[in-house]
């Protein structure tokens, strides 16, 4: 399989099999991950602080900055296999 195949595997499975009670660290990781392969370094301003949701997610996204299109998928790809074994055996 192609490295895209295998990243949209990915993310079907992080829908799949990460159940909604995993961690805001874990979600907010994915998160940054998946937006970091799909549009690459972050392009919005950064919410306001009454937005608290919206600046974590901007802030993890941000947390990726520079990192290029291959590697962010292939580290997308690690986090989810190991977060839907971390989940599984939960």
């Amino acid at each position: 399989m192609s490295l895209q195949a295998d990243f949209d595997k990915a993310a079907q499975d992080a829908k799949d099999k990460i159940p909604d009670k995993a961690s805001n660290d874990d979600k907010l990781a994915l998160y940054g991950l998946f937006k970091q392969a799909s549009v690459g370094d972050v392009d919005t301003k950064k919410p306001g602080l009454f937005d608290q949701k919206g600046r974590a997610k901007w802030e993890a996204w941000e947390k990726q900055k520079g990192k290029d299109k291959e590697t962010a998928q292939k580290d997308y790809i690690a986090l989810v296999a190991e977060l839907v074994k971390k989940y599984a055996s939960a």
